[in-house]
């Protein structure tokens, strides 16, 4: 009798189960961008450091399974680089951001990323979307418009230059975009564990270039305490586990479920900003997480089916005919946000 109700209700099963997983996930992306803020305030500038620690345990733990493997890249080295390059801008702009805004402006302008995801799948892999989607996109960008006008001083965000924080941020999500196009379309057509493993290595021999040029006198200037250790310890494991369950909710639930989830981040954010920071949150803030949520539940819930869209194949010997399946309108992750997907 209980093996029989298990399997009637197998799929409510899963959906609880992707639920569950979502909010763990949007309960992580909250952790990644309260440290990051906490590192900031510490008076600690250097944000490609912060993420090399992500990536260096990514290559190692993922590194490892593929060594176990004896596994062959199956995509050629130089996209993965590619890849890994983009990333690190954007978390870089974005962790940047934290020093001249607010976590909460920060988390709500991450949401961005939705609209370059939307052109850049329309343009490079030929996914189409219906005018229900695309006025669910236009709601996002007039409720994140609010959030500039509140931090360019209508209400007041909070940080040293709100504005130019912003203005990172949203720089931010377009590299954020080109990360997750690009991961979205490896991951469903390739193996996962090569994409996690391969950008974290090209991300950590990125991030280590960078640093040498941009961040050594910083990092230098940078006075240890074990405050700080486990801060950047904080975020390395927050964003490990990020990275890590991300690609199970977008394979169990795709991109409506994920958007719906990871926008309760946004949430996690007011409250670490009300209870911890102790700051007052403009009114502005609330009225545009309303509005962000009508615009991100009506572009996810018009999703279109599937349509196959055919690539070239990436490997000698590849089937040229090969199809990827891409799901219409489908924020990837890294959707701000970091947004990965193995």
């Amino acid at each position: 009798m209980n093996v029989s109700w298990w399997r009637n209700n197998e799929a409510l099963l899963r959906v609880l189960y992707a639920l569950f997983l979502g909010q763990v996930v949007s309960f992580l992306l909250s952790l990644i961008s309260f440290t990051s803020s906490l590192v900031s305030n510490l008076g600690v500038y250097t944000p490609l450091t912060l993420s090399f620690f992500s990536y260096l345990g990514l290559a190692l733990v993922y590194g490892s399974i593929m060594m176990y493997r004896r596994q062959k890249l199956l995509v050629p080295w130089y996209w993965y680089l590619l890849l890994g390059f983009v990333d690190v801008q954007g978390n870089y702009l974005v962790n940047k951001a934290y020093q001249y805004s607010s976590i909460t402006s920060v988390t709500l302008l991450d949401c961005w990323t939705v609209a370059w995801v939307i052109i850049l799948t329309w343009f490079c892999l030929g996914t189409r979307y219906s005018p229900w989607q695309f006025f669910g996109a236009a709601l996002c960008v007039v409720g994140l418009g609010l959030v500039l006008i509140s931090d360019a001083g209508v209400g007041g965000g909070g940080g040293s230059n709100p504005l130019l924080g912003d203005m990172l941020v949203v720089a931010g999500t377009v590299f954020y975009a080109m990360s997750n196009v690009g991961e979205e379309f490896c991951v469903k057509k390739k193996n996962r564990v090569e994409v996690v493993t391969m950008l974290g290595l090209f991300g950590t021999l990125v991030s280590v270039c960078e640093i040498a040029i941009i961040e050594r006198e910083s990092l230098e200037s940078v006075t240890w305490s074990a405050e700080i250790i486990l801060t950047f310890a904080g975020y390395a494991v927050s964003s490990f586990m990020f990275y890590t369950l991300v690609p199970f909710v977008l394979k169990m639930s795709g991109a409506t479920m994920f958007n719906l989830s990871i926008l309760t981040s946004d949430m996690w954010a007011v409250i670490i900003r009300i209870f911890f920071y102790h700051q007052k949150v403009d009114w502005l803030y609330y009225l545009s997480f309303a509005i962000v949520a009508i615009g991100l539940v009506i572009y996810s819930r018009t999703e279109k089916d599937p349509i196959p869209v055919p690539v070239p194949a990436v490997e000698n010997g590849g089937d040229l005919n090969a199809q990827y399946q891409v799901l219409g309108g489908e924020e990837s992750a890294e959707s701000r946000n970091e947004d990965i997907a193995l």
